[in-house]
Order: C-alpha cells, then sequence, then structure tokens
C-alpha cells in the first residue's frame, strides 16, 4: 500500500511492526482459514448467518449443561440486543438456566476509574439483564447473583470470583479495532507490555481507553451511530489475559460492518489477530497460545483491496 512513498505508522500506535502488518494485509479470503497455530481453528460463515449461528452456539452450550446437570460458566462481551434471542430459545425449549454463571468481560469507567453503575442505560450489566437475564421466564432464571459484570463492589476480587468457579468454561467475544479483547488495550499503563510470560498472568484492571476504542465505540447504536466520541466514557473496568487464557476455550465471533457495506475496520485486525506474531500489544492473538475457535463473516475474510479513486465515492 505504501508503494513509492515510504511511512512509519503514527507513533501512538501500540503495534509498530509495519513488516507484520503488511504480510497480514495480504492474506487472501481462501487462504484465511489456514492457521498458523495448531490451537487456533478458523471458520467462514456467511454473513447472513453469522448472528444466527453465534446465538446458537451459546444456546447449545446452555441446553448440554442443563441436560447434564453440570454447571456452565460464560465470560460475554457487550450484552448484544441478540441475546434476547438467547433468551427466547430458552424459554421456547424450556431450558433452565439454574446451573449457568455469567460474568461480562468488562464494564465502563469514568475518569477517576469509578465502574460505571447498572442504573446507567448504556452500562454492559444493565443491558445484560435487560436483554437476556430480564427476558427469561421466572422460573428458568438463575438466581441474579449469577449474572455478575464488573462493579465497585466486586472487582477486587472479580478475578477470583471466575477462578473459584474453576475459571470460565468459555469466554466469548471479539476483536476490537486495536486488537483488543475486552478491554485489554495494548499498550496501556495497566497492561504493560512486558515479557509474554509476564503479561499473560495480569488480572482485572481498570484501564485507560485507546483512541481506537473510543473511535469504535462510538459508531455504536448507544451511542447514536453518529461518531460521536464525546459520549463515550474515558476508561473501562476488564478482566485480564489470566482471565482470558484461564478459560477451558476461547470462542471469538467477528462481524462487524458498517451498516450494509464492505467497510469494516474488523478486516485488518482480525488478521492480524490471526496470522500475526504473539505479542501483548495485540492482546487478541493469545487466540493463537490456547484452544480457540475463531469465526468470521464472508465480508470480514473478504481481500483487502484496495479501490482507485475512478471507482470510489465516499457520497455517491
Amino acid at each position: 500500500m505504501s508503494e513509492g512513498f515510504k511511512f512509519k505508522m503514527a507513533k501512538w500506535m501500540p503495534f509498530q511492526d509495519q513488516e507484520a502488518c503488511e504480510r497480514v494485509r495480504a492474506v487472501k479470503r481462501d487462504d484465511f482459514a489456514k492457521s498458523p497455530s495448531p490451537h487456533l481453528k478458523i471458520r467462514i460463515l456467511r454473513d447472513d448467518e453469522f448472528p444466527f449461528r453465534m446465538i446458537m452456539d451459546q444456546f447449545g452450550r446452555i441446553k448440554e449443561a442443563a441436560e447434564q446437570g453440570q454447571r456452565l460458566v460464560l465470560i460475554l462481551p457487550q450484552p448484544d440486543p441478540l441475546y434476547a434471542w438467547l433468551a427466547f430459545l430458552c424459554n421456547k425449549f424450556c431450558v433452565s438456566c439454574k446451573n449457568l454463571y455469567t460474568f461480562n468481560m468488562d464494564e465502563y469507567a469514568d475518569m477517576d476509574g469509578s465502574i460505571a453503575p447498572e442504573t446507567w442505560p448504556n452500562s454492559f450489566l444493565y443491558n445484560m439483564k435487560l436483554n437476556f437475564y430480564g427476558k427469561l421466564l421466572p422460573e428458568l432464571r438463575p438466581p441474579e447473583s449469577q449474572i455478575q459484570g464488573p462493579t465497585n463492589e466486586n472487582f477486587p476480587a472479580y478475578g477470583k470470583m471466575i477462578a473459584d468457579l474453576g475459571g470460565a468454561d468459555v469466554v466469548y467475544g471479539g476483536i476490537g479495532w486495536s486488537g483488543h479483547v475486552a478491554y485489554i488495550e495494548p499498550g496501556s499503563e495497566a497492561f504493560a507490555p512486558c515479557l509474554m510470560d509476564e503479561w499473560v498472568k495480569i488480572g482485572p484492571r481498570i484501564v485507560e481507553l485507546t483512541p481506537f476504542s473510543i473511535l469504535q465505540n462510538c459508531l455504536g447504536p448507544e451511542f447514536g451511530q453518529s461518531g460521536d466520541w464525546s459520549s463515550v466514557p474515558p476508561k473501562g473496568a476488564t478482566i485480564g489475559p489470566a482471565e482470558y487464557l484461564g478459560a477451558k476455550l476461547r470462542s471469538s465471533w467477528n462481524g462487524y460492518r458498517v451498516g450494509n457495506s464492505m467497510v469494516s475496520w474488523q478486516r485488518f485486525t482480525v488478521r492480524l489477530a490471526s496470522h500475526g506474531p504473539i505479542t501483548p500489544l495485540v492482546p487478541s492473538t493469545m487466540l493463537q497460545m490456547a484452544p480457540s475457535e475463531l469465526y468470521l463473516s464472508e465480508t470480514l475474510a473478504a481481500d483487502i483491496t484496495p479501490q482507485s479513486v475512478e471507482n470510489f465515492s465516499w457520497y455517491a
């Protein structure tokens, strides 16, 4: 992309390996599923089946655990309204969630590190209880104490709460623009780069959000899909690499695009996470370190092919 004009990336970008970026940018759709790691299984789904498969994956695990009378511990990402579909399936097929324990992987925090309360409509815990827990039939619900998200009260013990249950069975989530998982932000003071065997031991932290994450989030519906970066809190409370790698399985689901267009900041970042070098500067490369699944849509798997100015306009 820089042919004829050489430059270095902006200094504020945590990952600065230009050669690695050029290499993963060139990964073609037909080669995407050829994972460089024996731990990582990559599957490409049609765009129209992507949300269905994601919810069915979660429902299948809940149903199986209920039928076997086993405890199921899940770490879950930002509560998407799709969780209402998950509640619908549990209600439809009378699947008990009594043995289900869920932990939100992150939450917003203010400039002082105070975690957003669940009474704030944009908090992740508020939306988890609205979209999933509150839509379950009362007789199928677990005790409300089993539906957890980071709060000022529980955060000092958040990692221990998960560990005391034997760790998560599955940690779900996606890959952020910065290469983060949860709010494990690359290059932040809370997750300062160090030797990998030390970095992976870091537990829950309050973290300053990177410009990538703030810009990513201000495109979300909860903030009006209008790029309003002033509406996004500056910090987050998050699980750490210890909880992410401590799960028995990582299940990463990536299908973000702007409307129905081909525009997606994930197309490059998912390539970097799955085909780039393992580094704390791209936290999602942890997927290559332990048993993991990476699901992505056809739109994200598509080749990264620059369009000529003659054939493209933002305003057409």
